[in-house]
């Protein structure tokens, strides 16, 4: 069977409300597709559970932070939920270059900002069915206090409004669908003839 080789690595962008669910299905798609890469974050807020630095987020101070802020070393960044959050631009030129697909777990802030300098990404939208569904997890997740639960839900309410700007979107009823959704948008996305510079067993005859 002929291979096809990419121009360039693809940008999958992936934002949801808190809850939703979305470092579930990156996740999921990581471990089936070992070829795809996951963007690690920098962020100021404290480590959750067994959130590990450099693995989930690098966590960093304020100072730190605002500091690689003012000499560009973002992609994006944002402040959501009182935190900083941001996306290395080396990193990610570096995966893309090398002709490595990227999923990128950001907020709808940080994707916007992407989507006035990503050419060739591709956006994706997760919400659960409902919003009562999306207050439930968050309470049974057990990682975030009253009021920092409260604070996500609102931010959600606003978050939610994006899903137009995204070039898909995924309802998560926490079933199959969702993961199998996710799968087809990247499958089709790495078919596009776009994306491919030659069909190597022809190209070599």
């Amino acid at each position: 069977m002929p291979s096809r080789k990419p121009k360039r690595g693809r940008l999958f962008v992936v934002s949801a409300p808190s809850g939703a669910g979305k470092s579930t299905l990156c996740a999921m798609m990581l471990k089936k597709y070992p070829e795809l890469r996951y963007s690690v974050s920098y962020t100021t807020r404290a480590p959750r559970g067994t959130e590990k630095d450099g693995a989930d987020y690098f966590f960093v101070s304020e100072d730190k932070f605002l500091d690689m802020a003012g000499k560009n070393e973002f992609l994006e960044w944002a402040e959501v939920h009182g935190n900083y959050y941001g996306t290395s631009a080396k990193v990610i030129e570096e995966m893309l270059s090398a002709g490595t697909d990227v999923f990128l777990d950001i907020d709808p802030k940080g994707a916007m900002q992407l989507k006035k300098k990503a050419e060739n990404g591709v956006f994706i939208f997760i919400s659960t069915p409902s919003f009562d569904i999306l207050r439930e997890r968050l309470i049974k997740r057990g990682t975030d206090k009253h009021d920092s639960i409260e604070r996500r839900l609102l931010n959600a309410r606003e978050e939610i409004k994006y899903f137009a700007d995204y070039d898909y979107l995924i309802i998560n009823d926490e079933s199959d669908e969702a993961f199998h959704d996710m799968e087809a948008i990247y499958r089709a996305e790495k078919l596009k003839t776009a994306h491919i510079t030659e069909i190597s067993d022809f190209m070599s005859i």
